[in-house]
């Protein structure tokens, strides 16, 4: 033992204990960590991660010190080049603060303005809402990319090359990225044709919900259980747009061979105008299609309503219960499966 401590000197002997002490802590708090993910809170966990980094950097600096770093002539020389580099820089500093904050200025300004289109109900609000999104879309990407080149500009960067090359640059990112370009070429069909808007409700390849975004390169499309599906505009294709014209509420039930058909038809004619009253998103007073099917315990009829777009979920809940509620009332039975079992003789 005392011929391994002489051969060593001290500096290194003191390094490898700090290093060791660190690292061994380090473990025990990943251990820790690890098993105890489920019980300890937030703060706690913070706390934890705090000190770690206060004994890593203590370490460090106790590491510097074994080995007699000049701390004072370090951190002297230091502050020499911060308070010089700020000096000299100031003028371009002051530029790049003002250049920001113009930017900032004008993307709320624009934000402000684009959100207000098509607030006000009308027959175009959703097509002045889809514009608005878009136009802050393309907004938000040109002052970024004006406030970068005058930002290098004042740092003394020569951009007039870098302006002129952006025409090969643009060409060599195309090539690579087509499927990017497609989805821009995409985006700008659908807002231009007029596909569907914002606010839409939509299916696409089997998901259906509503439009909540357009942009240049993505649509997003929120179903009734609020998940929210992101597609790349070139993806976009066979659409189904549900709210170009009113929803129609279907609604089929059966009632027994021995009731008479006519008369169940005449019955639920004088009583299904009473649902437009009762429901302003029935457009038109519900009707009687009639006979759709012979069914095996009954004959099927059919009842429809015109409704609001994509208000016709409720009102096929609604529909059923009225007819429901009507037919007993007259009396009119409304058939269930029967099983007859014949057992032989004995």
């Amino acid at each position: 033992m005392h011929i391994f401590s002489a051969s060593l000197p001290l500096d290194i002997v003191l390094t490898a204990l700090i290093a060791a002490t660190i690292i061994a802590v380090f473990v025990v708090e990943h251990v820790f960590l690890k098993k105890n993910e489920d019980v300890l809170k937030r703060h706690q966990v913070l706390l934890i991660y705090g000190a770690a980094l206060i004994l890593l950097v203590g370490g460090i600096i106790g590491i510097m010190a074994v080995w007699s770093f000049d701390f004072v002539t370090f951190f002297n020389g230091l502050w020499t080049t911060i308070s010089a580099f700020i000096i000299d820089s100031v003028p371009a500093l002051t530029g790049t603060a003002v250049a920001i904050f113009v930017a900032i200025v004008v993307l709320r300004i624009l934000r402000l303005s684009f959100r207000q289109i098509g607030k006000n109900p009308g027959p175009s609000q959703r097509r002045k809402k889809t514009i608005g999104k878009v136009s802050l879309s393309i907004s938000n990407y040109l002052v970024a990319i004006i406030v970068i080149i005058v930002i290098l500009a004042i740092w003394g960067f020569n951009v007039v090359p870098a302006l002129a090359g952006l025409g090969i640059a643009g060409l060599v990112i195309g090539l690579g990225a087509q499927k990017f370009i497609n989805d821009l070429i995409a985006g700008f069909f659908i807002i231009f044709e007029h596909h569907f808007d914002v606010g839409d409700v939509i299916e696409v390849t089997g998901f259906k919900g509503e439009v909540i975004d357009i942009g240049l390169k993505t649509t997003q499309v929120r179903n009734w259980k609020g998940e929210i599906r992101i597609m790349n505009n070139g993806d976009v294709t066979n659409v189904i747009n549900y709210s170009r014209n009113p929803s129609v509420a279907i609604v089929e039930f059966d009632i027994a061979y021995k009731e008479d058909i006519q008369t169940t038809i005449n019955i639920l004619k004088e009583e299904l105008p009473k649902l437009k009253d009762m429901y302003p998103d029935i457009i038109e007073n519900p009707s009687v299609i009639g006979v759709v099917n012979l069914a095996d315990s009954g004959v099927t009829l059919r009842v429809i309503a015109k409704t609001e777009n994509e208000k016709h979920y409720g009102i096929e809940r609604a529909l059923r219960q009225f007819v429901k509620e009507t037919l007993d009332a007259k009396g009119i039975e409304i058939p269930f499966p029967q099983v007859v079992v014949n057992q032989p003789k004995r």
